[in-house]
């Protein structure tokens, strides 16, 4: 590193010296809104789960294309998923559910608060419900895959659809994440502490060297004055009056001590 590459990186970390006050009063000020926030305003969400397994059963003449009915019926996972999001089954789940506290409100709110995953070549499917209500996402869950069962096998004709687990309320919130989103106002905070402190130095248009005047301005310097603190100023003030009081008193006092005499 030369030497103009440490005189820059001294000067950054001489400004954030400088402005410390600033970048921490930042810092603090984005923690503690982001604890408000996480704490007092956002909602906490439940979240509640439901695995599904659905396989054609095989007759004895197509029992050795069971691999590849395997196979196909991973594969139709896709097509399980639109029939779950699809109308003809949510229509049927919101109206069992839609007086349930933590219900999203609507047919499309619903769709949104389902998520559906499976694991690669699995016959089993995951249904997964979000709410603001523990038990309400359970409901909806086990309403869902019941639905669903009942829908698939007149749909497609498939005679073997299992529930393999049922959901059950879970009272942990999945959200906010509070660890994280606390992490993220300290450093949001003290990212923006520093963007302030260098904004700071740049609109700053204080002359602080002589060498500015003479190496940027080209003036010429005729002297400097040192700045005297005002603490300084009032206590030497203080000690002449208090020193002019003192005279005053001997001049009062020596004038009665020759009238005695």
């Amino acid at each position: 590193m030369d030497s103009g590459q440490t005189v820059n990186v001294m000067r950054i970390f001489g400004i954030m010296r400088k402005h410390v006050k600033l970048i921490w009063g930042t810092t603090l000020v984005i923690f503690l809104i982001a604890v408000f926030a996480t704490f007092f305003v956002m909602t906490p969400k439940y979240e509640a789960t439901a695995e599904i397994l659905v396989n054609r059963k095989l007759n004895a003449a197509t029992q050795g294309a069971q691999f590849q009915q395997v196979q196909a019926d991973v594969q139709m996972i896709s097509t399980y998923k639109d029939i779950i999001n699809s109308p003809t089954v949510l229509d049927e789940v919101s109206k069992t559910v839609r007086d349930y506290p933590g219900y999203p409100g609507s047919v499309d709110g619903l769709k949104n608060s389902i998520s559906i995953d499976s694991q690669t070549n699995s016959q089993v499917f995951s249904i997964t419900v979000k709410s603001t209500d523990a038990k309400t996402a359970a409901v909806i869950v086990n309403q869902t895959a019941k639905t669903f069962k009942k829908k698939v096998v007149k749909m497609m004709s498939v005679n073997n659809v299992s529930i393999v687990s049922k959901a059950t309320p879970n009272y942990s919130s999945v959200s906010p994440r509070k660890g994280l989103n606390l992490l993220i106002g300290i450093v949001t905070g003290l990212l923006l502490g520093i963007v302030f402190a260098f904004l700071r130095e740049v609109t700053d248009r204080t002359v602080t060297s002589e060498d500015f005047l003479t190496d940027e301005l080209g003036l010429n310097s005729l002297g400097v004055i040192s700045e005297i603190d005002e603490k300084e100023i009032k206590k030497h003030i203080h000690r002449h009056q208090s020193r002019g009081d003192v005279e005053v008193v001997k001049n009062k006092m020596a004038p009665r001590r020759k009238r005695r005499v």
